[in-house]
């Protein structure tokens, strides 16, 4: 028996991202606020007193990439539960990638999906993680493997909160400033080869032009069917780079700095990429403070857990490439496993 399902054509879903000093928020419903120890610390106090609702609630979870799991979701929806929180309320995530992901993924879920807010407190997610609406966790399998689409209300990127991001948390932002540049635009490649990107203009040149880049491309492909998956670029070898050291030795913009050279080293080999293109990409990963190099201890191990990913459809990986030259790409998942390897056996060896 077949039963269809019909549904009728749903609106498209708008919000607004606001760069620009966080503005007076009011709010005629409960609030809770997901926010970490650390960023608390800084800038709680900050955000309370731009907030007015009948009732917040404050919930911190552990920092660090390690507390992305499924465990830690269900400990904000025991919260909720226990505040009696309804459909109509509403969460917002004050925090870097981690707790905006996890934030959303919580409001995708608690009974079916209720509001919520991004405020991101570090670059990585001002520039990336807080805008297309990407959600979820971590598993033993592999990054991010849990998860949904599920669209803020609101994107608040205020640029005070990074004059206390710390410099490595910096440079993890920038990397994914680096992909959006090699992906879609030499010429903002080039503003990043030319300027010191941490004074206040550079700043909030990198935001403005990396947001406008994402939206342009979450715009054309919400649930990454096509364009938006070239946003990938370096994750795919990053990701793996992440679960090998078990989310703790690397940031995650710093495992895709690794992940984009990895990316570049099997362009160079398909003839997508020359070696001066890839000279200036390490170059200015370098110059902003990430490590370029990593060593594979098993390449057919490394290989293997590609099939873990997102990013694999029946048994078959998409490599995100640069196109040619820097500012187009290429997505290619008919790449043979000797090429792949030998491009991972450079990686093998001591670098």
């Amino acid at each position: 028996m077949i039963v269809p399902i019909q549904l009728a054509p749903t609106a498209p879903v708008t919000y607004d991202i606001t760069i620009d000093t966080l503005p007076k928020l009011t709010f005629d419903r409960k609030v809770a606020i997901v926010t970490n120890p650390t960023v608390s610390a800084l800038h709680l106090d900050y955000v309370l007193e731009r907030i007015e609702v009948p009732y917040i609630e404050v919930i911190e979870v552990p920092d660090g990439e390690e507390y992305k799991s499924l465990e830690t979701v269900v400990s904000i929806l025991d919260r909720l539960f226990e505040a009696r929180f309804d459909r109509k309320s509403l969460l917002i995530a004050l925090g870097g990638g981690v707790i905006g992901d996890m934030t959303g993924f919580t409001t995708s879920l608690y009974q079916r999906g209720i509001g919520f807010v991004q405020i991101p407190t570090t670059l990585l997610s001002q520039v990336d993680a807080s805008v297309g609406g990407k959600t979820g966790v971590n598993n033993a399998w592999g990054k991010n493997l849990i998860g949904a689409f599920y669209q803020p209300e609101a994107v608040y990127i205020d640029p005070h909160f990074l004059t206390t991001l710390p410099a490595r948390e910096f440079a993890a932002g920038v990397a994914e400033v680096v992909k959006m540049a090699v992906m879609f635009d030499a010429e903002f490649f080039s503003f990043l080869q030319t300027h010191d990107l941490r004074t206040p203009e550079a700043i909030r040149e990198i935001i403005r032009r990396s947001v406008t880049l994402k939206a342009h491309v979450v715009n054309q492909d919400e649930k990454e069917a096509g364009i938006r998956a070239v946003l990938n670029y370096g994750h795919t070898f990053g990701h793996v780079v992440e679960n090998e050291t078990g989310y703790t030795t690397y940031l995650h913009g710093e495992a895709v700095a690794i992940g984009m050279v990895m990316a570049n080293e099997l362009a160079q080999r398909l003839g997508l990429l020359s070696g001066e293109e890839a000279g200036a990409i390490r170059d200015v990963l370098a110059a902003n403070g990430l490590s370029t190099t990593y060593r594979i201890a098993d390449v057919e191990a490394f290989y293997e857990h590609f099939f873990l990913d997102k990013k694999s459809n029946q048994g078959a990986i998409t490599f995100i490439l640069p196109g040619g030259r820097i500012g187009t790409h290429v997505m290619r998942n008919d790449l043979d496993t000797q090429t792949v390897k030998e491009a991972l056996s450079v990686f093998g060896e001591t670098q």
